[in-house]
């Protein structure tokens, strides 16, 4: 029997079985779901930081909004704060890199 450990997409379960496998798994408690989402954030960047997959950015985004919504914040409003912040601050397409201010 292999081991995960790892949360995983909800159709994982549905996936494995149909694939004539029988997977274990649990429900997590709310406190042990934020964290296991931390956890996943960072094994998805460092799945896009060997890969430069865009799929991969998906799945970051996927997770992230999954945060959000531990948070209290719909994807929707998330979304909304990013466009706030876009305004007020700018993005990043000009590539600005500050060396130092006086």
């Amino acid at each position: 029997m292999k081991q995960y450990n790892k949360l995983v997409r909800d159709r994982i379960p549905e996936l494995i079985r149909s694939g004539g496998e029988i997977p274990q798994t649990r429900v997590l408690a709310p406190e042990e779901y934020a964290l296991r989402l931390e956890q996943k954030l960072d094994e998805e960047v460092e799945e896009f930081h060997r890969d430069r997959n865009p799929e991969e950015l998906a799945d970051i985004l996927e997770v992230v909004f999954a945060l959000a919504s531990t948070l209290g914040c719909s994807e929707e409003a998330l979304l909304t704060l990013r466009r706030q912040k876009k305004e007020c601050r700018g993005g990043f397409q000009d590539r600005v890199f500050l060396i130092s201010k006086e």
